[in-house]
């Protein structure tokens, strides 16, 4: 698959397109063979710094943002901001973001907004079990996927109190569940459980972590 620095490709509905936001010509390319076997996405565009890939977003208009969270022109947030913006300006509009090391404050800024329709994945982990073509679908379809190692991290047992502390092993395990993007019938079989029981689970994370009632935010 030919990674171009700014071509518009007039691709089926059926087929997500994604313009990639990442400096190192390398790494381009890796991703590039990373979604070469997925069939239903095609990179429509790839910049290496934040002037151009805004301009890119704005012509190309894609399903999808894949950024890095470093660009140019001064190598440290240009990529989340970027994200932040278009998830602001452009809410139909799916933010995978990548990062070399697992930043929590850089997490923290991307769901601060809410988390529908973005994904945080360490490039490490880009090409693990088709992760990096997942969370792309995922988050096109108005869904969340955050890497495992961030997840736990999160519930790794602390020396200061947190809410999770009062979540059971098994509460913990759905709520790395939900952090992936899964629905309560994914949980259920991935965990071997009714889905009732998944519900139930839900609703004690939920009455635990204090999230508020469904119709002023939404708790997922």
């Amino acid at each position: 698959m030919m990674v171009p620095d700014a071509t518009v490709s007039h691709a089926p509905s059926r087929v997500l397109r994604v313009v990639i936001g990442e400096d190192d010509v390398l790494v381009r390319a890796g991703l590039a063979a990373v979604l070469d076997a997925a069939p239903d996405i095609e990179i429509v565009g790839a910049f290496a710094d934040q002037a151009t890939l805004l301009a890119g977003l704005r012509a190309l208009e894609p399903d999808v943002l894949v950024t890095d969270v470093r660009m140019p022109p001064t190598g440290t947030d240009e990529g989340i901001r970027t994200a932040l913006e278009v998830r602001e300006r452009h809410p139909a509009m799916g933010v995978v973001v990548l990062s070399q090391h697992l930043e929590a404050r850089w997490v923290l800024r991307l769901l601060g907004g809410g988390s529908a329709g973005c994904a945080y994945i360490l490039k490490e982990h880009v090409a693990d079990e088709g992760q990096l073509a997942r969370a792309i679908r995922e988050v096109a379809a108005g869904g969340t996927h955050i890497d495992r190692a961030i997840v736990d991290s999160v519930i790794r047992p602390r020396s200061t109190p947190s809410p999770l502390d009062d979540l059971t092993p098994r509460e913990l395990e759905v709520l790395a569940e939900i952090a992936e993007g899964k629905s309560n019938a994914a949980i259920a079989a991935h965990l071997v459980l009714e889905k009732r029981t998944v519900e139930k689970h839900i609703g004690a994370i939920f009455t635990k972590l204090a999230l508020p009632p469904e119709d002023v935010a939404s708790r997922r």
